[in-house]
């Protein structure tokens, strides 16, 4: 079972919107260095709804042949097109991804048995590990408790995403589920609590920026250590907070050029960090102590 802090990382990009093949090589390099425990390539943090289908592969690939099975690599591969999603996740499989994230489809608000017929078409059509992602903030469209309860039965489906942030929710997600079922926060504010729930690790848009803390925080919680966990938390809630005042990825990429680790170049529709919010990120990563490579 994949466990930990797993990065949802950034791709960064040239001042012409190309992707930046060597701070991608660095950034790797930089995570598993800081502890970082997985890596999500091309996740909804890595803009895969703005790469070319060529693009999103390539990542894919390089991340992986980067990391060269140090850590696990989960490919981002979800699409509002179960077709689609199942083309990506075949290209994921075969640029030697472990596991694959699947995003609830945005957009068009399928029904419950709509979910659950696409992920079941995405997990028969390709064999590999599959973790479900759950955000109706950003989908306009909540997959049910008892929906991911149905697809967990299906093999290769092997964990959610749950990024609602209601930790009730999750808890009663965790003791539903079986054994092997792995329940991730996608909710940095209230991962800890998720993991001291018995949730399994965190999906972090943070860990981009404190990838040691937020690595030490997850293995605190997941072993149990509330303590602990919290008080490394605390140190990073700010960034929890600042990393989020606008659309991610926005403030995480600014986030991450003020500390050398990547360009703040982003694509349309994004823009970059407005200029009314640069010195609150700025307190935060004071704050919480952070420093690039």
């Amino acid at each position: 079972m994949i466990t930990g802090s797993l990065v949802a990382l950034i791709t960064p990009m040239m001042s012409d919107g190309s992707i930046d093949k060597q701070k991608l090589d660095e950034l790797v390099e930089y995570h598993i260095a800081q502890g970082t425990h997985g890596i999500v390539a091309v996740g909804t943090t890595g803009e895969s709804a703005t790469l070319t289908y060529d693009e999103h592969a390539n990542v894919i690939r390089q991340v992986v042949a980067k990391v060269n099975g140090r850590i696990p690599v989960i490919a981002g591969t979800g699409a509002n097109s179960t077709h689609e999603a199942i083309d990506l996740t075949k290209r994921a499989k075969e640029a030697g991804a472990d596991a694959c994230l699947l995003v609830v489809p945005y957009y068009n608000r399928p029904t419950q048995e709509g979910l659950y017929l696409h992920f079941k078409a995405i997990a028969e059509a390709v064999d590999i590990p599959q973790i479900l992602y759950n955000v109706p903030g950003r989908t306009a469209c909540d997959m049910s408790n008892e929906t991911v309860l149905r697809l967990s039965g299906i093999k290769n489906i092997i964990g959610i995403k749950d990024a609602t942030g209601d930790l009730e929710r999750g808890k009663e997600l965790i003791n539903s589920v079986p054994a092997d079922f792995a329940v991730y926060s996608g909710d940095d504010a209230t991962a800890v609590g998720l993991m001291l729930l018995g949730g399994k690790g965190n999906i972090s848009v943070t860990a981009n920026i404190a990838p040691s803390q937020v690595a030490k925080a997850a293995e605190h919680a997941i072993a149990g250590n509330a303590e602990a966990a919290h008080e490394v938390d605390a140190g990073i809630k700010g960034l929890h907070k600042s990393l989020f005042v606008e659309p991610n990825p926005i403030p995480v990429k600014w986030a991450a050029a003020q500390l050398g680790l990547s360009g703040a170049s982003i694509r349309l529709p994004l823009t970059e960090l407005s200029e009314q919010f640069h010195a609150e990120v700025l307190a935060a990563l004071e704050v919480a102590g952070v420093k690039g490579e």
